[in-house]
Formats: C-alpha cells, structure tokens, sequence
C-alpha cells in the first residue's frame, strides 16, 4: 500500500466478506518476521468489530497453520456514540491535557433536566416527562455536535430565513433549544468540560494534526469506519494518506456508473454559500448515500478508490455484488430492471421466506440454523433490529441445546435484576399496591435470606388476603391484612417481621425525595430480598454501576423526583443501557443488531423482521428542531437513517447463503413489506418462486399443529354414593337443577374461583358489603329507630380497606339505594324478626341449609321472607322454569322451624334490590317478587318443595350423573366452563337438553 501517490482508499465489495476479506489482506501486507503483525494498529468502528475481527484472524491462522505462531495487531475503536462506546487509548491518549474531560452522561442528563425547568418555568413538563425531554435535548445537541454545527448557528442567517414559514411551535422549540443549550454550554465553561461529543471531534482532530506532523513509524489502517461525522472524515482522510497508512471501506459500490453515482445527489459537496449541505432532491435514504458523503468531507473522489482483491472464506459469486447494485438503484436507474436479462436478475442463494406470524417467524428462523448447524464448521448470523424477534428465536434454539450468542443484549429494565430494582420502586411509588406488591416478593431472585420454598409458601398467603379489590393504600392497611393472613398460617408472623421492614424502607418520607437518597433505599430493600445474587452476574453488574453513576450524579446535582414517578424515571434511563451476555454461547450462530452486524459474515444470513416500520424503522422528526432547520444546518435527516438500514441489508446480502424473513402479521395486525424486500421481488419479477423458502414455514407449522382430536364430550361424572352425601344451600338447587357439573365442581370437589388481584368490585363483593352494613343498619334501629346508616357504611368501608377511588364512585350510589331500603323499613307496617339469619333443616335425609338476609313479621302473622339484591333480581319467568328458587327454599326452611327463634308460616315472598329504578324518588331500589304473576303465592312452595325432592333423589341420593349444561336456559355463571371444556363440546352438541 506504501507504494501508491494520493488517498489510500480501498473497498471490500458485499460478496467477498468483510473481515475474512480483510484479514486474508493484511496478514500478506503486514506480517513481519518475529512480530506478526504486533506493529500494525487497527481502527476500528466499535467493540463488536474488535472482537469480529479477532475472530477472523483466528479462522485464518486456523486454516493456515503453516504460517506459525499468531501476534495480533494493535485493535483501536472509534467508538459508536449510538452504542454507548468510548475511545480507545490510541485517539484518547495521557498526553492530551490540551483538551477538556468530558461531562458524565448522567451528570449532563440530570443537569440538563434542572436548566430545562429553569428556562421553561411554569411551561416544563413534570416528573418524569422531564427527564424524557432532557434525554431528547441531549440527543439533538448530539447530532448537532457530532457534525460540528455550534450553538450560534441555530440562530444564524441559514435559519432565519425559515423562522417565518415554520408553525409557531416549532419557532417557540427552535429559540427554547438554543437558549437551554446556550446555558448549558456555560455550566460546561465553569466546569473546564465539554460534551462527549465535543470532545470526541476535539481528539479526531488531536490525532489528526499529530499524525500529519509527524507519521507514525507503525502502519495504521482504518478498517469497517463509514460514520460521515466531520471529524472522523478528516481523519480518515489523514490516514490515508500516511506512508503507512490506510482506509478500507465496507461495501462500497466501485462498478456503479458515474451517472447513477451523480443521481445520489450533493451529498455535502461543496454547497454554494448559504446554501444547504444537503438538496432536497438527494437520495439520503440509497446504501451508498453515506459512504458518498464520508468521500466527499474526506475529499477523495471515487475513481480514487481501489478495490480490495482478497477474498474471504464466506464469499459468495461475484455476481451477487453486482446484483446488489442493481437491486438498490436510485428511482431513475432503477428502471432499467425490465431491461435486465434473467442472468443478472437471479440473486442465486438468495431465499424469501414469508410467515403468517411473528412467533411462526422465529421458529422457522430457529429450524434454519438448527439445520445449518449440521453441516461441520457452518456459521450462521441472524441480523434483525426486532429484539422482541430475537428473543424468541432465542428462545427456540434453546430448545435444541442451541444456545446463540445475542450480542444486542437486553435493556437493563428487562434483566431480572433490572426487573427487581424497578419492582422496589413501583411499591414505593404505588404505596404499596398488591400488584407490585406480589410482582416482587414472587422474584426470581427473591427469598430474604431464607429457603426460597418456604419465602414463596408465605407470599401465597399474603397474596390470597390481597385477592379482591385494591385496597387502600398505605403500609397500616397492609398490616392490618398480614395479620389477618397470618392467624390462619403457621410461620407467617416470622415471615413478615422480615418483609415489613423492607416495606417500610421503601416507603418515601416526603412527597419529592432527594434521587440519590431514594435510589440507595431501593437499592439497599432489593439487596436484602435477594442477597449477592443480585449482583452476581451481567445484569448485576450493569446495575451496580448504573445505580453508582446516577446515585452520584443526582447527589451532585440535588435532584429531586416525585415518590410516584421514581419508577418510571428509572425504567426510562435503563432502558437506553443494554446488557449483553457473556461468553459462553455458541461460536457458529450470532444474533445482530444493525450495528453489532456490521463487518460480520457467515455462510448463513437469515434477515429477519423485513416489514416496513421495522427494517426500515419508522422516519421520525426531532422533537426539538424543525426538519428544514436541520436541512438547512447540514444535519442529515430522518431518511438517512434508511440509507444505514438499506447498507446494512446490503452487506447482510453479501453471504454466500442469504434468507430474507417476515411476517404477514404483527401484535398490532397486517404488516407491510419492507421497501427493501419489495425492490428485491421486484427485480426477481417471474423468478420468485424459484427464490422462495417454504420448507422451514411448513416444519414450522407441522411443530405447532397437532393432530386434530375427536370431540371432547359433554362432561357426565358419576361420583361414588358416599362421595354425593353433600349438604345443600339454599342457593345451590338452582345449580344442582340447571348445570350439576356446576354443583358438583362446587359442593363435591371444592373448587372455588380465585378473585383477581387489583379486581373490579365483583357481585359478591358488592353483596358481602351492603348484607353487612344493612345487618349492622338493623341491629342499631333496634336500640334507636333513628339511626342513619352513613355512619356505618363508613365504618364498614374502613374495615373492607376500600381505597379512595372505589369510595368516592361507589359510594353515593349506595348510599341513595341504601336511603331508600332503610326508609322502606321505617315506613313498613310489619315488624323486622331476624336479619341475617341462618337456618337449617333435614330432607330424605340430607341437610339444606341457607341464610335470610331478612324475616319480617307480616300484619296478619305471616312471615315475609326478605332477600336483599345489589343488581336485577330473578325474573318471575325464570322462578316457574324452577331456576330461582332460593326464597323457596329459605320459606320450606322456616315452614319447618329452621330458623331459631322465628315461628310461623311464610307467606311473602321479595326481592330489596338496590339497583336503578325510575320509580324511587332516590333513582335506586325498587322491590320484586317471584310470585303473584306466573305462580301463585300458595303455589310458591309446594314447587321448591317439588323441586328439591327431585333433586335430592336425583342427584343426592340417586346415581345420576352430574351432567353438565343440563338445562342450556339456566342463567348461571361462567365459573366452571373452562373446567368443564365447554367451547369444545357444545358447538357439537348444539347446547343442552331441556326439562
């Protein structure tokens, strides 16, 4: 290379692959005799590059082991801001006290919040809005500073011009922007510190003017590097040209035509003044747009650069470059495809593969690299910006014993040790509710320092008292449930003399702590629940420095967060940190991000997630600045993201294997093609099919289709006699004669429906609530008829620990229906004999039992038996089908003297219901009967009377099965249809039988 006048510029077509393309390259070039290649120094564009390249020259010496012993080169990374990457100690050397230290990123991001609400006054967002918008401040002032635009530019004779054709809200964003980034330049001066940004430019150009004075004696080559940034462009340009010195370029395109070249656009050369850097009519969103740019801030022309004649060992044809060339052609060019003959259109071992879902998507993906792997030494890359895609594709490789090597990595949020601190501070902001509260006592890395079984065995417990509606909130409510929890179970109270403390360390003193103090209480409570397993691997790791970092930046900053929004605040900043794994996984298959895939190569390519919005992403404005102001400042636009995304599918197609993947559908619905897969069936035309791969879908929906089964049949079990001998409640004949599989699943096998946790105020719950304040109501007009019932219901609330919002929307419903039900009583001409009240009798042997929500005394002597409602009472169609037969029940009890103390022969029989009503002056409560229209009242009881005499010589004493659905009229609920398979009988039975 030494050899050569001018740039030094080399390129490494798509076929050839990169890194084994350019290692079989430099080992030839560079080698010396008792050093290797100890004094070659490498620039590289980011860690996973380093590490890429390590690989290769492994591969490489492997495969030629007569060329001895290997000495690595020197390896130094630009550095990807995107990827949270620092430089090296080659371009961040000791010796460059010249230059500013760079502000901490969390420092700048709680500083920047601070001087956003300063600026902004009573117009800043709050909580952790603020913080989201002073992470966006920090990512405009980025962009700006990555290409060398300074803060007087946003207000300089290239913007002005705009300000008057731009909506009033992008003005008031344009001069907000530039006033805080003004203020924060200044904080920056009194601290002797600059942005990372800054001072990444300030040492690109360090190195610059020091190479250029003086060349190093080593060879330097820049290998992979296409950031366009102006710093690193000149750079690269004084690389290139060093006596020793080198620029080796990913994919870029020598054999397109120079008039195709110029159909790109400007690209940043030379604009005329005042003019913009960037034309309208420039294809950002090409493969090759930004590697144009990059030659034109270095100032080499592309006739000057060379190809790269060394192959690797995963190359395809040739013809696939020029394939590829063809397939991404500018709008114009592109028209030439009708003319291409089919040699030029075949993209041989190129494969489309389409799924009907994601989850399909990922197992087809996994079978390919499952067969793959089975040919010896095949490597297989799996490149997609989807992370919840590569997740599950890792997840079915796993299932083989495959355990792929998923270099993207998680955010921090995700990670269960993550998960754990973020579960600590939903509690403390939720104060504490009982999901949270049960999300993290159920961790995986929870147990307290005792035996995990015995930690989850009392959880249960605590979570089965907290089943129901939230209660309210706060740390005294929860112990009054603990301790009712623990009255029934053995060991609890230890138990909880562990949990309680950490609750209440978790509890915040004030409104709107001090961040730093309410980051180590969390810390501090999810350390205690789970021990050094905590910080025991990756994700502890990345989460002790994390929780280091910003401890130290909010103390320093004074930062305060609002005790409700903590947590969200902190999922906000974990997510931008991604962990990834160690090593460990499989060597031969690899899950890339577009970042972590550049410069990769494999024989097998499978690009997954193809669809538009995902591959591309979706183009999005800056939320700050206006695109035109930023077109104007030289700022590439939102499309230029595209033309990365189209590079990197580029490079990807460059395998000797490629698949390109999606699916028909996503969680949201149809998915549209990518643009990009849809230029690639565009230019295969009527040679499609023959690029398709449909054997991996079929395996994959032959793994998740299973032989269709006969008809579940209609369940009909036949217990033992001694099983069937059940008592009865009043209640329950209404099941045992409309659908006795209920009954059974009930009364015989004990299986009851767990309420949810956080659950809506169910029928029971409402019910339970107004029997008990209508008892307590009746119990204290008996000692002084006037008293009100607001006071109980009060009480009764408290005691149920019903939280505000439940209160305040429930509460004056209730209250008028209940104001109608007492005054009903008052205003009644008999006497109230008993209120909840239970009662029993015997039956062909079988005891029926029931409670009376009320028995009055009726003026003629009669009873009343009364049955309090909070929805629609039973209709009186369905009491003579025999479906509503409770009161009937309850009057056969005290026709024969089952209920203590009351004496007499029932004659009415009512429904209290407290629903709405026209009628009642209150707008609730109105009362009903299930006699008086279908069925006489003297007929009420000889029917229930009839009716549980069947069922009892049925069901209880007989050998009938308890068949489910009997009566498919039968208004019961739905507790029991998943149990008894229901969707899968009746659609084949056509419902049940009546009678």
């Amino acid at each position: 290379m030494a050899d050569r006048s001018g740039p030094k510029v080399y390129s490494i077509a798509p076929h050839r692959g990169f890194a084994d393309a350019l290692v079989a390259g430099l080992v030839p070039r560079y080698r010396e005799p008792g050093f290797g290649l100890a004094r070659l120094t490498l620039l590289l564009p980011s860690t996973r590059a380093r590490r890429t390249l390590t690989e290769a020259f492994i591969r490489h010496f492997g495969a030629n082991e007569g060329e001895g012993g290997l000495l690595l080169p020197r390896m130094a990374v630009v550095g990807d801001l995107d990827l949270d990457e620092a430089l090296g100690p080659l371009l961040d050397p000791l010796g460059a006290e010249d230059i500013p230290r760079a502000v901490a990123p969390m420092d700048r991001w709680l500083a920047l919040a601070r001087v956003l609400e300063e600026e902004m006054g009573e117009d800043a967002p709050k909580g952790a809005t603020l913080y989201r918008l002073a992470r966006e401040t920090a990512a405009t002032m980025d962009r700006l500073l990555a290409e060398e635009i300074a803060p007087e530019e946003l207000i300089g004779e290239r913007v002005k011009d705009l300000l008057g054709d731009l909506a009033d809200h992008w003005q008031r964003s344009l001069v907000t922007f530039a006033r805080v980034q003004q203020r924060w330049l200044h904080k920056l001066t009194d601290r002797n510190a600059v942005d990372t940004a800054t001072r990444r430019n300030l040492l690109f150009r360090h190195a610059a003017r020091a190479w250029r004075a003086a060349p190093p004696a080593m060879p330097i080559v820049a290998a992979g590097v296409t950031s366009a940034a102006p710093s690193i462009a000149a750079l690269l340009r004084t690389i290139s040209d060093l006596p020793q010195g080198a620029v080796v370029l990913p994919d870029l395109d020598l054999t397109m035509e120079d008039a195709v070249w110029e159909e790109l656009g400007c690209a940043g050369a030379a604009p005329e003044r005042g003019a913009p850097p960037f034309a309208k009519g420039d294809a950002v969103s090409h493969p090759q747009y930004h590697l144009k740019l990059l030659l034109n801030r270095m100032g080499v022309n592309r006739a000057e650069v060379q190809p790269w004649h060394r192959r690797g060992e995963a190359a395809a044809p040739p013809a696939r470059a020029r394939a590829i060339s063809s397939l991404f052609m500018p709008p114009q060019a592109s028209r030439r495809w009708a003319e291409l003959p089919a040699d030029k259109r075949r993209l041989a071992g190129v494969r489309i593969m389409q799924s009907r879902t994601p989850e399909e998507e990922a197992q087809a993906t996994a079978l390919l690299v499952r067969e793959a792997l089975e040919v010896p030494g095949k490597r297989v890359a799996i490149v997609t910006p989807d992370r919840p895609l590569a997740r599950r594709i890792v997840a079915h490789l796993a299932r083989w014993g495959i355990a792929a090597d998923d270099t993207a990595g998680r955010p921090l949020s995700q990670t269960a040790a993550g998960r754990l601190l973020l579960l600590a501070a939903e509690v403390a902001a939720s104060g504490p509710a009982p999901v949270a509260l049960t999300a993290l006592l159920t961790h995986p890395l929870a147990a307290g320092g005792i035996d995990r079984r015995v930690w989850l065995e009392h959880t249960r417990t605590l979570e089965l008292a907290l089943r129901g509606p939230r209660p309210r909130a706060g740390l005294a409510t929860l112990r009054r449930i603990a301790a009712k929890a623990g009255a029934r179970a053995p060991g609890f109270d230890e138990w909880w003399r562990t949990v309680d403390p950490l609750l209440e360390s978790l509890a915040a003193s004030e409104d709107e702590p001090l961040l730093g103090e309410a980051v180590a209480r969390l810390t501090r409570a999810s350390e205690a629940l789970a021990g050094e397993t905590l910080w025991a691997r990756e994700d502890g790791r990345a989460l002790a420095r994390f929780v280091e970092e910003l401890g130290l930046a909010a103390d320093a900053a004074g930062t305060r967060v609002a005790a409700g929004q903590l947590d969200i605040v902190l999922r906000d900043a974990m997510e931008e940190i991604a962990v990834r794994p160690a090593y460990g996984a499989d060597s031969r298959v690899a899950i890339y991000g577009l970042l972590e895939s550049r410069m990769t190569r494999a024989e097998l390519v499978v690009a997954c997630g193809l669809n538009e919005g995902t591959w591309p992403a979706r183009a999005g404005a800056d939320a700050l600045l206006a695109p035109p102001v930023l077109r104007a400042l030289g700022v590439p636009g939102a499309d230029f993201r595209s033309g990365l995304s189209a590079h990197d599918l580029a490079g990807a197609m460059g395998a000797p294997e490629v698949v390109l993947s999606r699916a028909a559908r996503d969680e949201s619905g149809p998915a549209i093609p990518s643009r990009f897969l849809l230029r690639v069936q565009a230019l295969l035309g009527d040679l499609l099919p023959q690029h398709e791969e449909k054997r991996a879908v079929v395996l994959a929906r032959a793994l998740a289709d299973a032989p269709r089964s006969p008809p579940y049949p209609r369940p009909e079990p036949c217990p033992a006699q001694e099983q069937r001998d059940v008592a009865i409640s009043a209640t329950a004949l209404d099941r045992l004669l409309g659908d006795p599989y209920q009954f059974y699943a009930q009364a015989i096998l004990q299986l009851r429906e767990l309420e949810g946790i956080d659950a809506d105020p169910g029928p029971a719950w409402q019910g339970q609530t107004v029997h008990t304040i209508l008892e307590r109501w009746h119990a204290a007009a008996k000692a002084d008829p006037g008293a009100q019932i607001a006071p109980i219901m009060d009480a009764v609330m408290e005691e149920a620990n019903a939280n505000p919002l439940l209160r305040a929307l429930w509460e004056p419903r209730l209250m008028a229906a209940l104001g109608w039900a007492t005054e009903a009583v008052r205003r009644g001409d008999r006497e109230v004999l008993a209120v909840e009240i239970k009662g029993e009798m015997e039956r062909q042997g079988v005891r029926i039992h029931g409670r009376a929500d009320r028995i009055d005394r009726l003026p003629d002597g009669g009873l009343g038996i009364v049955d309090y409602k909070t929805g629609k009472p039973p209709s009186a169609k369905q009491v003579a089908q025999g479906f509503a037969l409770q009161l009937g029940v309850l009057g056969l009890i005290a026709e024969a003297g089952g209920f203590p103390g009351v004496v007499g022969n029932p004659e009415a029989f009512e429904y209290w219901s407290l629903a709405k009503s026209d009628k009642s002056p209150t707008g609730f409560g109105f009362t009903a009967s299930p006699v008086g229209k279908l069925i006489a009242a003297e007929d009420f009881l000889p029917l229930a009377a009839r009716k549980l005499d069947h069922a009892l010589a049925t069901y209880i004493k007989g050998a009938e099965p308890f068949r489910a659905r009997q009566k498919p009229d039968y208004p019961g609920y739905a507790t029991y249809d998943q149990l008894m398979r229901l969707a899968e009988w009746l659609p084949h039975e056509g419902g049940g039988e009546g009678g």
